[in-house]
């Protein structure tokens, strides 16, 4: 699919550099550098808002075999500021393909590199962090596009959730027509079509809001529990979300956030938040449940983590907390549980699409959370 393509350069920050040949749009592109360690679900990957301004590089070999379809994107585009391959798919092979790979990319100017580096990148990126770089098909000298790169603005301190977020509320309502169960107010940093979804096959009607509503907003819709979702950028940035989950947090109404959302819970709960040296990007992240030792395979795609106590419960401006979950690769902080009032929170994807699906049951677990709080709410109304 290369033969005939015209050079593509990337450079890193520390000023390593790899070629290929251009694969997608050309151009030039900047963002933080990741790698993907999934061997499904590209689609998935390339339209998940929360890779909004970073390049990603995939770390299986062959990538395009079954093309694009027009029923697995997980929001209206495609989000990654640019594309590193090693093989792209000389054809595209599934019946539910409607355009290859390559076309989606030129179709919303997603510039890419097809180069058999890929390995020693994501060694490179494991070694020394993420960091900035660029993507070009239109400057081959590495000096003059590192020079770029250097003056390209850095993930630390990006407030990128209202760049994402639906401009407007929507609503997702049960299929079938379904009479809904619970009304669920759904602030949006970033959310994956999936994630409503879940819910909505849960009996949820889902109310879906800007990045920026205030909590007066959030419970003027009288919901049953509110959710946060995943999203891009650096959770220190975002004053306005915590601002109004700890408006919700001293309603008493039920909170689930997932990713972004779930930083967005630790720092309502007066956590730090970090930078982490690469991430976890990739569908194969081992994550053990504190309580009862069980080990999910769970989906990420996080830079940042809540810096939290794992051992026993610590104090919060609303109550007791603990720490749920932690990753078994580096100990990271993957979920937290108020013990006093109705919220918890895990950095993963459980509504991963096409997987894996072993963390599906906390949408459940949410569900469940509002059966039990509907006496109190009412009574308190």
């Amino acid at each position: 699919m290369t033969t005939g393509r015209q050079p593509a350069l990337l450079v890193l920050e520390d000023g390593r550099a790899f070629r290929g040949a251009a694969y997608g749009a050309e151009g030039e592109t900047f963002g933080e550098m990741v790698f993907n360690t999934g061997m499904t679900g590209y689609q998935e990957t390339l339209t998940d808002p929360s890779y909004h301004r970073q390049i990603v590089a995939m770390t299986s070999p062959h990538i395009g075999n079954t093309g694009v379809n027009d029923d697995d994107p997980e929001s209206r585009r495609v989000w990654v500021a640019g594309y590193v391959v090693r093989e792209p798919a000389r054809v595209a092979s599934s019946w539910r393909s409607r355009r290859s790979l390559d076309d989606e990319l030129r179709a919303y100017g997603i510039v890419g590199i097809a180069t058999p580096g890929t390995r020693a990148l994501t060694r490179h990126v494991r070694e020394r962090g993420a960091m900035r770089a660029g993507l070009s098909t239109v400057e081959t000298d590495p000096e003059a596009l590192l020079e770029r790169v250097l003056a390209s603005p850095s993930m630390v301190g990006a407030d990128l959730a209202p760049e994402v977020s639906t401009p407007e509320p929507y609503v997702v309502r049960p299929p079938g027509g379904e009479r809904p169960r619970f009304r669920v107010a759904a602030v949006d940093l970033g959310i994956k079509a999936m994630t409503p979804r879940r819910m909505a096959e849960r009996g949820c009607e889902v109310h879906v809001l800007p990045a920026a509503s205030t909590a007066d907003e959030i419970l003027d819709l009288r919901p049953d529990g509110v959710f946060v979702s995943n999203g891009p950028g650096d959770p220190a940035t975002a004053d306005y979300a915590v601002a109004a989950m700890q408006g919700v947090l001293s309603s008493g109404m039920p909170l689930f956030g997932i990713c972004f959302g779930h930083q967005i819970l630790g720092r309502s709960l007066d956590l730090g938040t970090y930078k982490l040296r690469y991430g976890h990007h990739g569908v194969n992240q081992p994550v053990r449940d504190q309580r009862t030792g069980r080990v999910h395979v769970t989906s990420h795609n996080h830079g940042f983590a809540v810096d939290a106590p794992t051992e026993g419960p610590f104090e919060t401006p609303h109550g007791r907390a603990e720490v749920t979950h932690v990753g078994l690769n580096d100990r990271v902080v993957e979920g937290l549980r108020c013990l006093d009032v109705p919220a918890f929170g895990v950095q993963y994807h459980p509504e991963a699409a096409p997987g894996p699906h072993d963390a599906t049951e906390l949408f459940t677990r949410f569900c469940e959370l509002m059966e039990q709080r509907r006496p109190s709410i009412a009574g308190a109304g």
